[in-house]
């Protein structure tokens, strides 16, 4: 397992969305065209902005950037970077709409909130944070059209409904990368 997860072989590269917001890729997937990817994501902010665009907004004031790139969950908060990590296989599926992608990125946005406000990491209740994120999702999901909303209300509801050690699991990072790189190796294998 390589400490920096593939990245020696790929360059970052700097975008600009419509929304105002930075967003940084590093595309370690040769099978992942950045360019779909970046229009996923294009495709998750319009649809922020165009059903809750206060938190767009807020968004653009509590993040420095939208980082893509392979990661071992879909989305996550860096806050001494202030960066929302919104992970590369995630935007690149078509089995999915971009709601899904768009519920994640507000998710992580409501970290950046709550860190924005200064709430202090050390002896937050994440259990609390996390429901208050997935509250934020839910109230999304109900905006958008029913076609869209469907499976971000069923995945929010299903995530308010768990037990605190649950709904924030501590998680085995290293065994997660351990499985994402399993993962890129297969989708990436040259037979």
């Amino acid at each position: 397992m390589s400490d920096d997860h593939g990245r020696e072989n790929a360059e970052w590269q700097h975008f600009v969305t419509q929304h105002g917001i930075t967003v940084e890729v590093l595309n370690t997937r040769p099978d992942i065209t950045t360019t779909a990817a970046l229009t996923r994501l294009h495709e998750a902010l319009d649809l922020i902005d165009a059903h809750q665009p206060w938190r767009l907004r807020h968004l653009a004031r509590d993040v420095r950037a939208i980082r893509v790139e392979r990661f071992a969950c879909r989305g996550a908060f860096i806050p001494d970077e202030r960066v929302i990590i919104t992970e590369l296989t995630f935007l690149a599926r078509r089995d999915i709409s971009a709601a899904p992608v768009a519920s994640s990125i507000l998710h992580e946005g409501v970290h950046a909130r709550v860190h924005a406000m200064g709430v202090a990491r050390v002896g937050r209740d994440s259990a609390r944070e996390e429901r208050l994120c997935r509250r934020a999702e839910l109230a999304f999901g109900y905006a958008l059209p029913a076609e869209l909303g469907a499976p971000v209300i069923e995945r929010a509801l299903a995530s308010l409904s768990l037990a605190d050690h649950d709904v924030a699991p501590t998680v085995d990072w290293r065994e997660a990368v351990r499985r994402q790189e399993a993962v890129d190796r297969a989708a990436t294998r040259v037979t």
